[in-house]
């Protein structure tokens, strides 16, 4: 019993000092760790054994694989392209960069699409001399619905994936229909909102169609090994598990591969990668383990069954509805590793076929995030990027527009899982 008091009291002040965002998050979850081993809640070898090293070494592998692509400049190269294919005409420029952020988002990750993209459009958006927030806004959003179609777009997937299995395949074929519908939806609406105020002179398209996106390739060489690579990559995670492959693996191989071939110094890469996302992960895969440990999950996965009653068709709406409203308000991550021990409990207790709850987790976790400012990792870059540009999307001012537009998306997704799977 004092272990479960133990496990309890630790992970609960973790997850409030995790919220508040007062102090490092990376550093809350490894100190909330290390005192579930002191307290003797899990031991440290049960305490390795719950870390999700499938999800680690696959967002590890991720990372590595685009600090080197960012290097050349690709980015900055599509982005031009894109402009200058729109004409200078701000409203087609933004169409054709959320639909690159999107699949850029699907097929790397939305906090690193959002870090690349985000610098070039301020750029484009000076040139006109056009308010950028509605364009950082609408790449926002496109991110995370991008981020939503498969395995690698955004971390609640790669946890999704690592914790059951599901390839990716399997999320392309699963979540990208209804992230596409919603993709089209959002755009238009956002269309309505803001194409009035996207308005600049002829002047000023010139000025866009005469930049030069040559220049923004900085090694042609390294391009096309980064991309070579990046594409043995993506065919390894389409076919990982006929080849009966952990995605961790693929991503691995892949980060290791273009190491050898790019010939950047290794030291160089590890200086870049995000080690306090990939620490911060590991600390939240044992605080959840200790409340696995202890029973806790399996009491929780008791009480929803009987307060749903074990019907399917409340369970998923209900996973699908508290998972955006919470991860609008709160780190998605946290959220989605308390939420994945949940649902395997419930499938044990009920013998049923869950596979529309982990969608549903998906949706939510990744579709919520767009709600509010501090929503989504890529909604808070793009802000700071605003603000040491001089402007600033207010928390409410960003959510009058984000919240109802998120919640059309939910609805969409609600549909979507009653028609194809409940």
């Amino acid at each position: 019993m004092d272990h479960v008091v133990y496990a309890v009291i630790i992970f609960t002040l973790t997850y409030i000092a995790i919220v508040s965002e007062k102090l490092n998050r990376m550093v809350i979850s490894l100190l909330g760790a290390v005192l579930m081993v002191i307290f003797a809640v899990l031991t440290q070898e049960q305490a390795f054994h719950s870390i999700d090293f499938n999800t680690v070494g696959l967002l590890l592998g991720m990372m590595i694989i685009v600090i080197i692509l960012k290097k050349t400049g690709v980015f900055q190269y599509i982005a031009i392209k894109a402009a200058k294919a729109a004409k200078g005409e701000p409203w087609r420029i933004i169409v054709l960069l959320s639909i690159i952020t999107a699949i850029a988002s699907a097929l790397l990750d939305n906090v690193t699409t959002m870090l690349l993209i985000a610098p070039v459009t301020l750029v484009i958006t000076d040139t006109l001399k056009v308010n950028p927030i509605p364009f950082l806004f609408i790449e926002v959003f496109a991110a995370n619905i991008g981020g939503t179609a498969t395995l690698i777009g955004d971390p609640p997937n790669i946890m999704i994936g690592g914790a059951t299995g599901f390839g990716f395949l399997d999320f392309l074929f699963n979540l990208s229909p209804v992230v596409i519908v919603i993709f089209i939806v959002t755009m238009q609406l956002l269309k309505l909102i803001y194409k009035k105020s996207m308005r600049t002179t002829e002047q000023l398209k010139e000025k866009v169609m005469s930049l030069d996106e040559s220049k923004a390739i900085q090694d042609k060489v390294l391009l096309i090994k980064s991309l070579i690579v990046l594409l043995i990559t993506i065919t390894g995670f389409v076919f990982h598990q006929i080849l009966l492959l952990e995605s961790a693996t693929v991503a691995l191989f892949g980060a290791a591969l273009l190491l050898l071939i790019s010939k950047i110094e290794p030291e160089e890469v590890f200086m870049e990668v995000e080690w306090t996302t990939i620490f911060f992960f590991m600390g939240l895969f044992v605080l959840v383990g200790a409340l696995e440990e202890v029973g806790i999950i399996n009491g929780l996965a008791s009480k929803v069954m009987d307060l749903t009653k074990g019907n399917m068709l409340m369970m998923t709406l209900l996973m699908l509805w508290i998972s955006a409203i919470i991860s609008s308000f709160l780190d998605n991550i946290p959220f989605v590793a308390t939420m994945i021990p949940l649902i395997k409990s419930m499938e044990y207790l009920s013998g049923l076929n869950v596979t529309p709850l982990w969608w549903a987790l998906s949706l939510g976790a990744c579709l919520g995030g767009n709600g509010t400012i501090i929503g989504a990792s890529a909604n808070v870059i793009a802000n700071g990027m605003l603000e040491k540009h001089g402007y600033k999307m207010g928390f409410l001012s960003y959510m009058k527009t984000a919240f109802p537009l998120m919640l059309v998306s939910i609805v969409i997704s609600t549909i979507y899982l009653l028609i194809f799977y409940i």
